[in-house]
């Protein structure tokens, strides 16, 4: 097939259900860019949407698949043990965030994982309903499109979802209507908590604590925004799961793994999973996920009641234990907050420059995991996006809000942040210009 009628046959062939930035054919990836079929070479600030965090092609990672794949490509987890499961397991234990964390289950994708933390939790506590967050993102598999509620589209027409899952606010302090109409009172800082009040008034009213196995809640929100929660606020839910026998998830399929400035986000706020769920950057690009939790709570599913074909690949788990070992050797996290500095300064200037000013509505995030709220009505944050395809450079929005977010590599070099910096205030310059 020629290479000018590739995109023409992808939109023909391929399931429509699937949306995307562009048409590009991407055929090679290395660093921070990806090459398409027509010569392109784009700057690449998605990371697959948070995935290749550590670059396309990443040399320790493509080495460690490459030998792998010459050994054993399939180990079936319901055969047998086999050793890039278990060596990922070791290389894993002391990146946890809390020493409980010991028991491992691998699956392929974050929305596998996500089930597989739901079916723990309701086995282990004997109760059926589930709490998220609105705004959240948990996938978009039967089970995780009811959990999702960042967007009407991951669920509409696809009724009747799983039942006995309900959802309460997120502390999102930029539209909290308390914190904007409190006359500087209430904000980010000092948030006024209404959340908190709205999940205790949920378990008196809706779903009784002891009907109510688990709370899910990513450290980040990822669809919904990249928004951190304020200070305080996980500490209180953790204090509420303690209080009415309720686990506490951590859904850290896109802010794990080095994207926060560390190598899970929750550890910015001191506070214990009883599940934590990963996926995304575990393995660079490879099919893997993964939920951890306490001994004691995964020993209580009998045999058989877990597994998967696919379910922890040994291709996947080598290439995983090569990420973990980068971290370590290649001093990511540093980069992170190096990087992460130089960005989101690039972001506040644009917020700051009377010039520009009008556009910017937020900026927020934590390392890399960086988002650009833009002033509602203009569609501001598309027309931005698109300045940047223009000019080479891949950008993605997110929200139901107007907000583009940023994900570039976590070892994105110096040289490559500030080309992508140029890029995005160029396109904001030019969207600000034809704004008339």
């Amino acid at each position: 097939m020629s290479l000018s009628k590739l995109a023409q046959f992808g939109v023909q062939h391929v399931a429509k259900g699937i949306g995307r930035l562009s048409t590009e054919v991407l055929e090679s990836g290395s660093g921070s860019y990806v090459t398409s079929t027509s010569g392109r070479r784009l700057l690449d600030f998605t990371s697959g949407i948070g995935v290749t965090n550590l670059g396309h092609c990443h040399p320790g990672v493509t080495k460690a698949a490459q030998a792998q794949v010459g050994k054993l490509v399939h180990g079936q987890v319901n055969i047998a043990f086999q050793k890039p499961y278990l060596d990922l397991i070791d290389s894993l234990l002391p990146l946890m965030p809390h020493k409980s964390l010991d028991t491992f289950f691998f699956w392929n994708s974050g929305s596998e994982a996500v089930e597989a933390a739901v079916k723990l939790a309701r086995h282990a506590t004997k109760k059926q309903n589930v709490i998220v967050m609105q705004g959240s993102y948990h996938g978009r598999t039967f089970g995780t499109m009811a959990m999702t509620r960042s967007k009407t589209v991951y669920g509409e027409n696809y009724a009747p979802l799983m039942p006995g899952v309900f959802s309460v606010p997120f502390p999102y302090c930029k539209q909290c209507s308390i914190s904007t109409h409190s006359d500087g009172k209430y904000s980010f800082e000092n948030c006024c908590m209404d959340p908190i009040l709205q999940l205790e008034l949920l378990l008196k009213r809706e779903t009784a604590p002891s009907d109510t196995a688990a709370i899910f809640i990513e450290t980040v929100l990822g669809e919904g925004g990249y928004v951190p929660p304020p200070p305080g606020y996980l500490a209180k839910v953790r204090e509420i799961c303690d209080k009415n026998n309720i686990l506490l998830v951590i859904d850290e399929v896109q802010s794990g793994f080095g994207r926060s400035g560390k190598m899970f986000a929750i550890e910015h706020y001191d506070v214990r999973p009883d599940i934590l769920v990963m996926a995304k950057g575990i393995a660079n690009g490879f099919p893997l996920s993964g939920i951890v939790s306490r001994k004691e709570l995964m020993d209580l599913q009998k045999p058989g009641s877990m597994g998967g074909t696919y379910a922890g690949n040994a291709v996947s788990c080598a290439a995983a234990i090569a990420v973990a070992k980068a971290f370590e050797e290649e001093k990511i996290l540093a980069n992170v907050q190096a990087r992460g500095d130089e960005l989101r300064s690039a972001l506040e200037a644009v917020r700051d420059d009377p010039k520009t000013a009008k556009v910017v509505y937020d900026v927020r995030g934590l390392g890399l995991m960086l988002a650009l709220e833009c002033a509602p009505g203009k569609g501001y944050a598309a027309k931005i996006q698109q300045k940047c395809l223009e000019r080479d450079m891949l950008v993605l929005t997110t929200s139901i809000y107007d907000t583009l977010r940023f994900i570039p590599p976590l070892n994105i070099t110096e040289g490559d942040m500030k080309e992508g910096i140029r890029i995005l205030r160029e396109a904001v310059d030019e969207v600000v210009a034809e704004d008339v």
